[in-house]
């Protein structure tokens, strides 16, 4: 097979980029940031679709936005003060969902102050267009240190904590006055790794009004986790699942064939019928990658030994870093190359928007190891573009896929990657299971893990967390 052609310059290619999604989709105009890992294109659609500050009484509305403000479950917040704390404002997928949330509150008339501890001394362009475009939306951006910290976590109706890191707000700056706070405090938990459950973070987990947890799964390893290493209890707590937002499934109900061949032809240089198996997250050991290349590597030589005859293939690892490669992403580069599939095989640069992608490849790849992924929004993501999935049989994504039905569930560690190279092969021998598979995913999100579906289940903690802080105030 002859050599394709090596990347286009960054440059080169983040105009291209640029020039496509104007063309396809002008919302997404203006804000592709490169980010530390691969965060929700349902949260860059949202971000990307209104980039002009305007005060909230020159808002223009619509019947039909009037009419779902009218049934938002979310409107008894309207006129409430609450509290974001964030242990950071970057591109990560927590900071992302939080400011998600801001503008959902913001949506109804919550006012939404945020505050981000601990907070760089530095800034840079992400942070500073980050706090902007909260700045837009009317969410206020206070320092986490000083007496306005504290005296607006005492004034606000709720404070809500995003991560167990952001368990160190507390006494890091409320001190004295946690106790006031912990009684109307609610607990956004994303994270899956055991390095999260030491008392230095969540020691006061117990006194909060209550926790909210991505998956079950997650769930329910927080409760054995705490109980068994910790000797604490977990409160109350509730579990929602993300959803995606409106604008997202605009995009892939929408006409992309001309998006998706400018991706293959000019982005990733391959042919409009070759099949391409996509892994899109940061590059890291605990997502996947080497072992998903490892039995992206096993599936060729099953296909080359039993002479299957199917498209050309290749792998398409989304959130490389151009310029700051890891030893690990060494590791990868040197395997592709040891192996002799750089033909095959496309490091694409980390982007805030990977619609593209997601509109050009044919599986998506869910390979992260150990517990898995807390939720794995890209997953629901993908299965909105009708896309099968092949999946790690942990975490969250066992919420996600049904296997045999939306797409493959394997193992996690090496015992996943022989099942793994087999489900390439019958995906790629298989071409009616992938399209079954894709549209029966595409129905699941649908009926499931919309933005509606969130806001509603978030709705009815946010109302649950009110009563009990209510509750708590008139018993002291």
């Amino acid at each position: 097979m002859a050599r394709q052609p090596p990347f286009s310059s960054p440059r080169n290619k983040r105009a291209f980029l640029l020039l496509a999604l104007v063309v396809s989709f002008s919302f997404f105009f203006g804000f592709l940031l490169c980010r530390r890992s691969i965060p929700s294109c349902s949260l860059a659609a949202n971000l990307a679709s209104d980039s002009s500050p305007l005060k909230e009484n020159q808002r223009v509305e619509n019947k039909d936005d009037l009419r779902q403000k009218s049934n938002n479950p979310l409107l008894f917040m309207r006129g409430k003060i609450v509290l974001l704390v964030s242990h950071e404002l970057s591109l990560s997928g927590g900071p992302l969902l939080l400011m998600e949330l801001a503008f959902l509150l913001r949506g109804v008339g919550t006012k939404v102050i945020w505050i981000t501890y601990p907070k760089s001394d530095e800034s840079n362009d992400i942070t500073i267009n980050l706090e902007h475009k909260m700045l837009s939306h009317g969410v206020q951006v206070i320092s986490a240190k000083g007496q306005e910290a504290i005296e607006t976590a005492l004034k606000s109706d709720m404070v809500i904590l995003n991560t167990a890191v952001a368990g160190k707000w507390l006494d890091g700056i409320l001190k004295e006055k946690t106790d006031r706070v912990l009684p109307k405090t609610l607990w956004w938990i994303h994270e899956m790794r055991g390095h999260y459950f030491t008392l230095n973070y969540v020691k006061h987990l117990p006194n909060v009004a209550a926790v909210m947890i991505d998956s079950h799964v997650t769930a329910q390893y927080w409760k054995n986790r705490t109980h068994d290493r910790l000797k604490i209890e977990m409160p109350e707590t509730h579990v929602v699942h993300l959803g995606n937002s409106k604008e997202l499934m605009r995009v892939a109900q929408g006409e992309i064939n001309t998006l998706k061949e400018h991706i293959r032809n000019d982005d990733l240089h391959v042919g409009k019928d070759d099949l391409l198996f996509a892994l899109i997250n940061s590059v890291s050991r605990g997502k996947g990658q080497d072992l998903f290349l490892q039995a992206f590597h096993q599936s060729l030589q099953i296909i080359k030994s039993k002479k299957i005859k199917v498209p050309d293939m290749r792998a398409i690892i989304v959130g490389s870093d151009i310029n700051v490669q890891t030893k690990f992403e060494l590791e990868l580069r040197d395997f592709v190359r040891k192996k002799g599939i750089e033909d095959r095989v496309r490091f694409v640069n980390k982007t805030m928007n990977v619609t593209p992608y997601l509109a050009a490849v044919d599986v998506l790849i869910q390979n992260s190891q150990a517990r898995g992924e807390c939720f794995g929004r890209i997953t629901i993501e993908a299965m909105a573009f009708q896309l099968p999935v092949l999946g790690t049989a942990a975490g969250g994504t066992t919420e996600i896929v049904i296997n045999g039905t939306t797409g493959i569930l394997h193992p996690v560690g090496k015992d996943g990657i022989i099942p793994l190279a087999n489900n390439i092969v019958y995906l790629a021998t298989h071409v009616q299971k992938r399209v079954t598979m894709g549209r029966k995913g595409y129905e699941r999100v649908k009926e499931r893990f919309m933005e509606h579906h969130m806001a509603e289940n978030i709705a009815r903690v946010l109302d649950r967390v009110l009563r009990k802080s209510k509750g708590n105030r008139g018993n002291l």
